[in-house]
């Protein structure tokens, strides 16, 4: 019988690189999401010593590893939480109404990718590692919360087989909706406006047109040349978004250097530019499968132009580095009029005291319907020329 010995990391400095993406993203893997840049250990990693988790940020590192020979097998990037902000799977609702009943809903354990509504690997094992090694770093991440007081576990944003291993584990399933845009086989741009009804290829095009209109450039900066300038315009304009949402911005500006450094060839800053000045910038994260959209600002306002930057650009870059999709983020029904179509997320949770947990259920249990008949809704409504 393999013997499995369980270690908390409160800074996943304490981890070699490789170990844990070993982990995290093993090579030779297959299917649609091979390399995940968020689950990375230069991504999360970034995150802990530019400050934008740790401190004061309600964002403790309590990495959960399984270590068997003297090797990392599994392990999984946990945090002790005190609020609920910058997840994207929203239990404001369940902490308050445990809070009228008495109840205190902080602290909680999250197993996720902070401020990424990013489907992916939650429970990562590496390749080698000996049966069970899944269920130890489960039974860790529970001995976890019992052992620091915590109401609740999550697991937000898992991928399909890790959803299938929770749910036989006990957890409670709860789904949620995105827009993803899918390559259907196309070359160009051009290509995939053929396959849309004729009114909304021609709606696009302008859109285009109009994002431009003011002499705007669009480049796409990544690898090598991105540089601290190029950082500096974009955090100017992803303050600027926190501001105008009345939201306080979770990223430091040392974040940002962090991961150019580590992970500039997975980087894709899409910056518009007008009389020689950078006016606005999308950032996104490049996957061996997939360009993940994450932050957006401006500041200067043109009509168009955060589909441009954020949707349509996206689009071009992806067609032309051939990946399958694009995932542009939380929320967003203006993305379904532009090619992106419904798909369903999902996320796992355990509750400490078994009121919350029959509340949980039966409140999961309906939002999944309305869920379902959203996403059906919407499948009736894409762009695309019907058969």
């Amino acid at each position: 019988m393999t013997e499995f010995r369980l270690r908390i990391a409160q800074n996943l400095a304490e981890v070699a690189p490789d170990a844990w993406d070993a982990c995290a993203n093993p090579p030779g893997l297959q299917g649609d999401e091979r390399f995940n840049p968020f689950i990375s250990h230069a991504f999360l990693n970034a995150l802990e010593t530019s400050g934008s988790v740790g401190g004061r940020t309600g964002w403790s590192p309590v990495h959960v590893l399984v270590e068997s020979g003297g090797r990392l097998a599994a392990c999984a990037p946990a945090y002790l939480k005190s609020h609920s902000q910058g997840e994207y799977v929203f239990d404001h609702g369940l902490a308050d109404a445990y809070a009228r009943a008495g109840g205190r809903y902080y602290p909680k354990l999250l197993c996720a990718a902070p401020f990424t509504p990013v489907n992916g690997r939650r429970l990562l094992v590496a390749a080698d590692a000996s049966e069970g090694a899944r269920a130890v770093l489960l039974g860790g991440l529970r001995q976890l919360a019992d052992k620091l007081g915590a109401s609740s576990l999550h697991v937000n944003f898992a991928d399909a087989p890790d959803m299938d291993f929770l749910r036989e584990s006990g957890l409670i399933a709860r789904k949620g909706q995105q827009f993803h845009f899918f390559n259907r086989g196309y070359a160009s741009f051009d290509d995939f406006l053929n396959a849309l009804a004729s009114r909304k290829r021609k709606a696009i095009r302008k859109e285009r047109e109009q994002a431009l209109s003011a002499g705007i450039s669009v480049e796409w900066v990544t690898g090598a040349d991105l540089t601290e300038a190029h950082w500096d315009a974009f955090f100017a304009f992803y303050m600027d978004t926190g501001d105008r949402k009345w939201g306080r911005p979770y990223l430091t500006r040392a974040f940002f250097s962090a991961l150019s450094e580590k992970l500039a060839d997975r980087v894709l800053l899409v910056m518009a530019r007008r009389e020689g000045r950078l006016i606005a910038g999308a950032l996104n994260l490049i996957g061996d499968d997939a360009l993940y959209g994450r932050n957006w600002g401006c500041l200067e306002d043109h009509p168009c132009l955060h589909f441009e930057l954020c949707y349509y650009q996206a689009v071009d870059f992806a067609l032309a580095r051939g990946l399958k999709r694009v995932e542009a983020g939380a929320q967003g029904e203006h993305k379904l009029a532009r090619g992106y179509e419904p798909v369903a997320t999902f996320s796992a949770h355990e509750f400490s005291d078994p009121r919350l947990a029959a509340a949980a259920v039966d409140f999961f249990a309906r939002e999944a319907e309305a869920v379902d008949e959203v996403i059906a809704e919407y499948a009736g409504h894409t762009p695309f020329r019907k058969e």
